[in-house]
């Protein structure tokens, strides 16, 4: 008998996990639900393809829009980058729960734009995990977790091509436990009773503090570069878009001006940091490189 799935999803991953799903002979996807205010060209092509019903609601919690999920009698709601909260009623609905791919070390990195965090914070992996959903926020117990290695050579566009895989390749194995009837649960506060939260990056978050150590800058460039918004600076009132930056192998901490260009290079230019400086080797400023001016985290040219 087919395992019947509810399928809540947006973005890239949630095209390569469809894809799965539907060439599988346990399950049957019976509905895509995208997002509302950001509707998936994709995913709606990929509905009228395999004649999968397309579902979309301003509020999927409703009463309305509960008495329409009923009569679809699914087994298990699976949600991949889905933006709504699934209240308790939701949550109860198919027999075998709610579950959710979420690109993040569960307990730590629940929340929001945890791929860029991760690499803010230095971290030497990322997790991705599939975890019951619960009416907390990524707390519910753990399905499956899978870990891959962070190095120096990574950015958030790496870190996200591995993740658009890896969150298919995790959830499949995932459904599949549940279908085999293996599927152990671990709760996530035995792992840690704490955990860690991060909240969404908004507009305004690109602005590099150069006062922070060449090593944090470092992570704070790459870990927005492209496809992200690029981290920002200000030369002389104008803004800068700062795609790349480079360690500077073998140099020493002293005290200056935190933000000053401080040399040039064949590539691009050195800007002092907090303790040493770093190599800008990717930017956008006017077509040009310009030396001897102060890079500003609140505009204008000291």
């Amino acid at each position: 008998m087919k395992l019947k799935i509810g399928y809540f999803a947006d973005g890239p991953w949630a095209h390569e996990a469809l894809k799965r799903l539907k060439d599988d002979r346990d399950m049957e996807v019976l509905f895509i639900c995208v997002r509302y205010d950001k509707r998936d060209e994709v995913l709606v092509k990929y509905a009228q393809e395999y004649g999968i019903d397309l579902l979309m609601d301003p509020n999927i919690n409703s009463e309305e829009f509960l008495k329409k999920l009923m009569e679809y009698k699914a087994d298990l709601f699976v949600s991949m980058s889905f933006n709504q909260i699934f209240k308790e009623r939701i949550i109860k609905m198919p027999p075998k729960g709610i579950i959710n791919c979420h690109a993040g070390k569960l307990p730590f990195y629940r929340g929001r734009n945890v791929l860029n965090w991760v690499l803010i914070n230095d971290e030497k992996e990322f997790g991705i995990t599939v975890h019951y959903v619960d009416t907390g926020i990524d707390t519910g117990d753990i399905l499956l977790q899978e870990t891959y290695p962070i190095t120096d050579e990574d950015n958030y566009g790496t870190l996200l091509e591995r993740a658009y895989t890896g969150c298919a390749d995790v959830l499949y194995r995932a459904i599949r436990m549940l279908i085999e009837g293996n599927g152990k649960v671990t709760p996530q506060d035995s792992i840690d009773k704490v955990g860690l939260y991060c909240g969404m990056r908004i507009e305004g978050d690109e602005m590099i503090d150069w006062s922070l150590s060449s090593r944090e800058v470092f992570n704070f460039v790459r870990a927005i570069c492209l496809p992200g918004p690029e981290a920002r600076t200000f030369l002389k009132g104008k803004e800068m878009k700062i795609n790349k930056v480079k360690m500077v192998e073998g140099a020493r901490p002293y005290q200056c001006i935190c933000g000053m260009v401080v040399g040039k290079t064949d590539r691009g230019f050195y800007v002092k940091t907090g303790d040493t400086m770093v190599e800008v080797t990717e930017y956008s400023y006017e077509g040009r490189v310009l030396i001897g001016s102060r890079l500003c985290q609140n505009g204008g040219a000291k």
